[in-house]
């Protein structure tokens, strides 16, 4: 080569960006091979399929732990509870507790006239329910209680199998209003521990022409109140603590006037009645009343859980932890099955209070245990207050909370743009609904998600894939003996796609398949930092104090370890005489406390004195990704920022061309998570982690071996 031309070259690379330098190495790597059919491959790399294993002896097993561990699953609030932060939730936990049980009191009242039931089992619904889901359940977020929905299901059986016409008096034709109500709550008892079915909107029809004039005008009234205050708490969300209880004013503001103007005589406007104080005992559920109600039964059990585990999820996946989908069966069954026994009305989780347990800062299930026992107080000695209610303004406030139904509407535009398949699931369950009622509705729709679920997925096998050597392919190391991991760098696959059904137990197995506690670390990682940021606040504090002591002797004057006596004799101050303070040693130990602060590592692994990941690099084989759903592109965010945490740089490979659409629809790209974090093969994504290691030195492996 010419001088002139190696000065040339050498000009040129100068003028080369750091961000081309990189991109030029990623590229200089080759790979010659063979091509290797199917046959060849499994001979080059012994392949044996794995033996499995007897799932029955791991259930006979018996031990100590093993009995601890089913005792705390089974019993989730032994797990938490003992380690409950109170300084840090407790406060949080109250607001939102007082919050919920605002809530609670008018639609317990409501929706136990929704049920035809007594207005007073809806508070006992409301209590019992709620505090053994305390004790079962493990979702942190979700208000357990009575539910529109659900009440309707109840209301349609009791006033079904035991009508008005059933209890008339002989005399003056009127209903026996005590013995049909006694009818009634043995008929919601049993289906509590059973469960119930729907009533069509064609009666509601039928009935408006017997209307009250006073009736609707005052639930007219209720209604546009409640609506203004929604409408305020909307606006003045960021300004507010806690929201304007809407229903509780107005339900106060009602009886009162019911109270003063006399509505019940004047206007014949129907009153919630008497109210006893007081619990009232456990009974036994009639147990001829079962075979009645088993096959309604079934479909309330199933509308329950749907509701109740489609809400946790959905806020679990929001605050990062797990919600135990067996356990929330167990948890729900048990609140309805004691609650059952206590004359309560059956259950599920209401949105609403969700929504309002969540933003006025509940943390945990306390929230909940909080507003049964407000509910209690007001079961106990405040519910006779509330016997001139107008029974309008209860209806108002049921109209008035399925605002949040109806603005589901909304997400047609959404899904239609996001994912067109669950838009038609949305369509099927919407119509089917509509067509066959609740029950058969919701079965249809069922079914017909599980088709889909057919022709779209398989069972899953998750897999550590390491790579057959003189090749640039990777295969299951459980299944080749001579495919090996490339040191530094996790290649993880799952052979179906990942979906809503199955995105937690494709988190939990890459965790587990990482051969590291992956949560356990993060949680440690934040009590050490946290720590960490309050012993150097109380240095700062006491270093501050010293400085004041100092300034008001005008004794001594403080220098920062970080200035330098350049720095002082840049800022002319020559001539002044600095003195060390009587504080220096505690002065040295903040200045040592800022600079940890200050340093790059100061919140590593490796600083923090936890065990470090054995590998730098994480690499997600998606060439199984056939679709995309939302709980699918959470998971992957969720997975990017837990390892990030543990200093583990993820990347993605083999994404087919629609998925990458899918993703960019679905917002995954953004300023953490780009595309150059995706590659077109595993193979071109481990030779990237090798030249880009996150955190310690790159692997000994060289890129040419690969």
């Amino acid at each position: 080569m010419e001088p002139s031309e190696a000065s040339g070259q050498r000009d040129t690379q100068a003028l080369l960006s750091t961000t081309q330098e990189m991109e030029l190495r990623r590229r200089d790597y080759h790979v010659e091979r063979p091509l290797l059919n199917q046959k060849q491959l499994e001979e080059l790399g012994r392949w044996s399929s794995v033996t499995g294993t007897h799932q029955w002896r791991t259930w006979l097993q018996c031990s100590h732990a093993r009995a601890r561990a089913l005792l705390l699953q089974y019993l989730p609030v032994l797990a938490w509870l003992p380690r409950y932060p109170v300084r840090d939730w407790l406060l949080g936990d109250l607001l939102s507790g007082l919050s919920v049980a605002i809530m609670q009191l008018p639609q317990g009242l409501a929706y136990a006239l929704l049920a035809g039931l007594p207005p007073v089992f809806g508070l006992y619904s409301s209590f019992y329910p709620v505090f053994i889901y305390f004790l079962f359940g493990t979702s942190r977020h979700i208000s357990v209680g009575t539910f529109a929905v659900m009440s309707v299901m109840v209301g349609s059986v009791t006033e079904s199998l035991a009508p008005d016409e059933d209890f008339l008096q002989d005399l003056n034709s009127t209903v026996n209003e005590t013995a049909r109500d006694a009818a009634r709550v043995q008929l919601a008892s049993a289906l509590s521990v059973l469960v119930g079915l729907f009533q069509t909107l064609l009666e509601v029809c039928w009935k408006l022409p017997q209307s009250v004039v006073g009736t609707m005008v005052t639930a007219l009234v209720a209604g546009v109140v409640l609506v203004v205050v929604k409408l305020l708490n909307d606006k003045l969300q960021q300004h507010l603590p806690l929201p304007i209880p809407g229903e509780l004013l107005t339900l106060i503001g009602a009886t009162g006037i019911s109270y003063g103007v006399g509505l019940k005589h004047r206007f014949g406007v129907d009153v919630v009645g008497d109210i006893p104080a007081g619990l009232i005992p456990p009974v036994a559920p009639n147990s001829q009343l079962f075979a009645k109600l088993v096959g309604n039964a079934f479909a309330i059990a199933v509308v329950g859980f749907a509701i109740a585990i489609s809400l946790g999820k959905i806020f679990a996946l929001r605050h990062g932890y797990r919600v135990d989908s067996n356990q929330e069966l167990v948890a729900l069954g048990l609140s309805n099955l004691i609650g059952g026994v206590f004359q309560c009305f059956p259950v599920s989780c209401s949105m609403s209070r969700s929504l309002v347990q969540e933003s006025t800062g509940g943390n945990t299930q306390v929230a909940g245990a909080v507003s049964s026992l407000f509910i209690l107080i007001i079961i106990v000695k405040l519910g006779e207050l509330f016997q001139d209610l107008p029974k309008a303004v209860l209806a108002a406030a049921i109209i008035v909370n399925l605002k949040g139904m109806l603005m589901q509407f909304t997400d047609i535009c959404s899904l239609w743009k996001a994912n067109r398949m669950d838009l038609l699931i949305w369509l099927v369950t919407f119509v089917a609904t509509i067509l066959l009622n609740l029950d058969l509705g919701l079965a249809a729709a069922v079914a017909f998600s599980l088709l889909l679920v057919v022709f779209r997925t398989q069972l899953p096998h998750y897999s550590i894939l390491g790579q057959v050597p003189d090749t640039d392919i990777y295969r299951d190391v459980a299944e080749y003996s001579e495919a090996r991991e490339v040191p530094g760098v996790k290649v993880f696959r799952s052979s179906a796609t990942v979906y809503f059904a199955n995105a937690e137990l494709y988190s939990d197995t890459l965790k587990q398949k990482c051969g590291i506690d992956v949560d356990r670390l993060i949680s440690r990682k934040k009590k050490l930092l946290k720590k960490k940021e309050l012993k150097l606040k109380r240095l700062l504090k006491e270093e501050k104090l010293q400085r004041q002591a100092a300034a008001s002797k005008g004794t001594s004057v403080s220098i920062n370890a970080n200035t330098s006596i350049r720095d002082i004799e840049s800022n002319n101050m020559e001539g002044s005489k600095a003195k060390v303070s009587a504080g220096k040693e505690l002065e040295d130990t903040a200045a040592s406390g800022q600079e940890d602060a200050k340093a790059p590592d100061g919140s590593t692994l490796k600083a923090l004195g936890l065990p470090q990941p054995d590998f730098h690099s994480l690499v997600l084989d998606l060439g199984a990704l056939s679709f995309v759903d939302t709980v699918c592109l959470k998971s992957l965010k969720n997975i990017f920022r837990d390892f990030r945490e543990i200093e583990v740089e993820v990347y993605m490979a083999a994404c087919h061309t629609p998925v990458v659409t899918q993703l960019e629809a679905g917002h995954f790209f953004d300023a953490s998570i780009t595309k150059q974090h995706l590659f077109a093969s595993v193979h071109d994504a481990v030779v990237f982690a090798l030249q880009h290691p996150r955190s310690g030195p790159v692997s000994p492996v060289s890129v040419t071996q690969l």
